[in-house]
């Protein structure tokens, strides 16, 4: 299934400005703001499991983190819906469903694959709450189906859970995208509006009829904040996105993060941040597409986005292991407390670094390699010509949507 984009605007849809159009050729397209966001989402999910494990006592430093990071989660939805932005947004005129399969598979599956392996070590070594409860589970993990099962949702890495997730919206966006790619403007925010209102209906739905479903962790609850991502990439690609600037979408978002501890924790992870976030992804990008200097696009936190990918991946299993050392929950007063979370920042920060330099950047550029076979045919290539696997290589990954 090609993942094509027109180069004629569809009937209906309105075509880019030639402001717009003058900046994505003055930046290239890149969107560099979002990969800042993304370390801050990642950092906000770090310090909600430092809140988590108890680092922090009842004291006034307690307090704080918790005022300031108990909706540290929704961190992830932001991470969905970005996701399902930018695959929109970096969709090629020649893509096909295998080229771009192969390019997800390629970013985040060394990590994902080193990450479990080191999880089952520590499971059998220091950390035992890690171990799976069967081979069965383990390898539901390794396959990236683990979460399918409500019980096994944190099995090895607690945090693939949301790779499981990932990997669900990757197997559905070439047809999304198909489909959607067509759509005028109007049915466009018509999908983006249905789709905010359903991260907000599920949860209500779940409490109200006794559902019992397990919507933090299921990827077809969070199948919803991936559409909408797909439908604001559409938007803004299309030059038909109207919103709300920089500034009031940060502060909207915010105003929703900070709400979310006024309500029942079933809609603490997505439905009180979601219509924020769909405000503030696009407003960013478009940011990004005029040539706006933003806080955002700051190099160190453009650099600190590029290795978020690995740091949300290894920084529970830090935390699993200081266990070791620390107990369970020690409760500090407020100075041991930020010491223990800067030491356990800074190794995970630096793995992150490492993972990302040693591992994830060289094991994606190796997969990304075309194939060739062996024996009588060596030499012949059998996958994409070679100028449709080069711009594969480079299309931006939701975890770098600065890059093209």
């Amino acid at each position: 299934m090609e993942l094509s984009v027109r180069t004629r605007v569809p009937a209906g849809r309105p075509d880019l400005s030639r402001s717009t159009v003058d900046a994505r050729t003055r930046v290239g397209g890149q969107l560099p703001s979002l990969t800042g966001m993304r370390w801050i989402a990642a950092f906000a999910v770090f310090v909600y499991h430092v809140r988590n494990f108890g680092y922090f006592g009842p004291g006034h430093g307690g307090r704080l983190v918790n005022w300031a990071f108990g909706a540290g989660a929704a961190g992830v939805s932001f991470f969905f819906i970005l996701s399902g932005f930018v695959l929109a947004w970096s969709a090629r005129p020649t893509d096909q469903a295998r080229r771009f399969w192969r390019r997800r598979l390629a970013r985040v599956y060394p990590v994902h694959l080193v990450t479990a392996v080191i999880a089952a070590v520590l499971a059998y070594t220091l950390v035992p709450g890690l171990r799976p409860g069967s081979l069965n589970e383990a390898a539901a993990n390794l396959l990236l189906v683990s979460s399918w099962k409500a019980e096994w949702w944190q099995a090895l890495n607690p945090v693939s859970w949301s790779l499981v997730c990932e990997a669900f919206f990757y197997a559905t966006f070439p047809l999304l995208y198909a489909g959607l790619r067509r759509l005028p403007a109007r049915a466009l925010f018509a999908i983006a509006l249905a789709s905010g209102a359903l991260v907000m209906f599920l949860p209500w739905a779940n409490t109200h009829y006794a559902l019992g479903w397990t919507l933090y962790s299921s990827p077809p609850a969070r199948l919803p904040e991936f559409v909408l991502g797909v439908a604001l990439g559409l938007l803004v690609k299309a030059g038909a996105w109207r919103g709300p600037g920089l500034d009031v979408s940060l502060a909207i978002t915010l105003i929703g993060y900070f709400l979310t501890a006024q309500v029942a924790p079933e809609y603490g992870y997505a439905a009180c941040t979601v219509i924020g976030l769909s405000l503030l992804i696009p407003a960013a990008a478009t940011t990004d597409l005029a040539g706006t200097p933003t806080f955002w696009r700051h190099p160190t936190l453009v650099r600190l986005g590029e290795w978020s990918f690995a740091f949300y991946m290894i920084h529970l299993l830090v935390m699993a292991t200081t266990e070791a050392v620390l107990g369970t929950h020690p409760n500090y007063a407020t100075a041991p407390a930020l010491v223990a979370t800067a030491a356990t920042f800074t190794i995970s920060l630096t793995l992150a670094w490492a993972l990302h330099t040693h591992l994830e950047t060289p094991a994606r550029h190796l997969l990304l390699r075309p194939w060739h076979t062996h024996g009588l045919l060596r030499g012949v290539r059998l996958a994409t010509p070679r100028r449709s696997t080069r711009l594969g290589s480079v299309m931006p990954h939701v975890d770098h949507p600065g890059r093209r």
